[in-house]
């Protein structure tokens, strides 16, 4: 059995204040292409359809022509809300589109919808799990003490059936520890959201969403697949793709990719504004039509810089200096490495020096509880 593994559409983004749905339209179209070329048997969907929980109404409109356009090629779908979705939003009319071969994971309510399906080797069994909290999984599991996200991940799946005999996939949507990040992605402080791979045991493919860039965490088969466009010059230099899942007999998992061509490319660019006007620069080349950064290296800051650089370069997103004034006003190595320590490591040694003494494992697990409370507090007031 063969499935595409996409995720992280943010449908509707704006970068630097551009809108990003043409090109958004154009990569969707790209992996129609490949969809009919390689005629997956179902594609899978890991989160974060939309970039707002609210999405506009061409971002809707993006999403509904290319989920009909796979339908159409007889291709079933499965999708789940991540933390920029809004699980009751994306979960509209799932009842229904359930009996089409299009699942869409419902609002989280203590289980998970499980979805079966046959080919020359037996079962797959296509397991949903929509992105979670711990303040979402606390209330259907009383009995049980869920403190951390990996916690709540193990609960949630703690009802799902693992038949050994069945090949398993899961699709979830979390930030799985060990994974690395990207500068467009939204992480909690003090690693608070990190869940542990363990907790992913007994499934034979984990199609991960939440994180930009297409990497492997622990094993080749707990896979994210990144996003479909770079939404960061952090990512500029990645190669964008589909992943591909090959599913054969029990414990037989190949993992490839396809890469994806974008309609406009992100770069970075740099020179003297002199340099960068220059016609010789620039002809021949995308870097009209390319989304950039352009970094200029005068002494002295060129006036209106970015409307000038503009009339050449239209897409021009982002404008930094690079002299002797900016050089000098840049934070040190170590204080850049200490700003980038979690909180609760901070904190740790903070008691140390205090106490004489290392926290002890309840006083740590007591602020690693009362840090998720003032996160989940300060989601809840950016949700509103």
């Amino acid at each position: 059995m063969k499935f595409f593994h996409l995720s992280d559409l943010h449908i509707g983004k704006r970068l630097n204040d551009f809108p990003l749905v043409e090109d958004q339209v154009y990569i969707l179209n790209e992996i129609l292409r490949a969809a009919e070329r390689e005629r997956p048997d179902a594609v899978l969907i890991a989160g974060d359809v939309y970039d707002k929980t609210v999405p506009a109404a061409e971002a809707v409109m993006a999403f509904d022509d290319f989920v009909y356009a796979l339908h159409e090629m007889g291709i079933v779908i499965f999708a789940i809300s991540g933390n920029h979705d809004s699980a009751e939003r994306l979960s509209f009319g799932a009842r229904m589109m359930d009996k089409n071969g299009v699942h869409i994971a419902r609002v989280y309510d203590g289980s998970l919808a499980t979805i079966h399906m046959e080919d020359a080797h037996g079962t797959v069994a296509v397991t949903m799990l929509p992105f979670i909290k711990p303040s979402h999984v606390r209330r259907f599991f009383e009995d049980i003490t869920i403190e951390t996200y990996t916690d709540a991940v193990r609960a949630a799946l703690s009802k799902t059936a693992l038949p050994p005999q069945n090949r398993h996939v899961l699709l979830s949507h979390q930030f799985v520890t060990g994974a690395q990040t990207s500068e467009s992605e939204e992480v909690n402080v003090g690693g608070l959201d990190n869940v542990d791979a363990v907790a992913f045991e007994g499934f034979d493919y984990v199609a991960l969403g939440h994180l930009h860039s297409p990497q492997n965490v622990g094993r080749e088969t707990v896979r994210y697949c990144g996003t479909p466009l770079k939404y960061s010059f952090s990512e500029m230099n990645q190669t964008k793709s589909i992943t591909i899942v090959d599913m054969h007999e029990k414990d037989n998992v190949a993992v490839s990719t396809i890469a994806l061509t974008p309609l406009r490319e992100l770069r970075a660019i740099r020179g003297t504004y002199m340099e960068l006007t220059a016609g010789a620069f620039y002809h021949g080349t995308s870097l009209q039509d390319d989304y950039l950064h352009i970094t200029l290296t005068d002494a002295l800051d060129v006036p209106e810089a970015m409307g000038k650089l503009r009339t050449i370069y239209r897409n021009l997103m982002k404008l930094s200096y690079d002299n002797a004034r900016t050089q000098s006003s840049r934070i040190p190595d170590a204080r850049a490495a200490a700003a980038a320590r979690m909180p609760l490591e901070i904190f740790a040694d903070f008691y140390e020096a205090q106490n004489g003494q290392p926290m002890t494992a309840e006083q740590s697990a007591l602020m690693q509880a009362l840090a998720e409370t003032a996160q989940g507090r300060r989601d809840s007031l950016l949700d509103r």
